[in-house]
């Protein structure tokens, strides 16, 4: 709320549309892919193949998936980088427990070896794809950089675009 005295605070930013389409896709994913875990996670081992009847304490396994969830939808790089390590433990799990397990249990950890993988992947692709464009915009900046600095126009022909 503002006092009289104070300027109107300025209204929220619109998002700007500039991000690759690389970057919305593989936040999609990454964030997709994180709640999925989240959801097998807990229906694993409260209702679907728990290791104790009624449900088991391994729930409290998916926990450390919320923690990021935050940071991948405020679009954090370093999120993605310590998440891309984070997520290897949940790949482990699921491996060791679709091979020594049978039945339903043994196809509910194949399925989160698969989704451990889409997550790996969608945060090596949203890192890549953010520092590739990064990069891009840095080359320009320096480019007209140092224009400015022999005090020639910025350079009037642009370079293609990458397809």
């Amino acid at each position: 709320m503002n006092s009289p005295s104070s300027p109107p605070s300025p209204p929220p930013a619109a998002p700007s549309g500039t991000e690759p389409a690389a970057v919305v896709h593989s936040r999609r994913l990454a964030v997709g892919s994180v709640l999925a875990l989240i959801l097998l996670g807990l229906a694993w081992e409260l209702w679907l193949a728990p290791l104790r009847p009624g449900g088991s304490w391994w729930a409290i396994k998916v926990l450390p998936l919320a923690l990021p969830l935050a940071g991948l939808l405020k679009n954090r790089m370093y999120t993605y980088r310590w998440l891309s390590l984070l997520v290897w433990l949940y790949f482990t799990e699921g491996v060791v427990r679709a091979t020594t397990e049978r039945g339903l249990s043994a196809v509910l950890a194949g399925l989160e070896v698969l989704l451990s993988v889409l997550l790996f992947v969608a945060c090596v692709w949203h890192v890549r794809s953010r520092l590739r464009a990064a990069g891009k915009e840095a080359i320009a900046a320096d480019a007209a950089r140092r224009a400015a600095e022999a005090g020639f126009p910025a350079d009037p022909v642009q370079p293609p675009k990458a397809s």
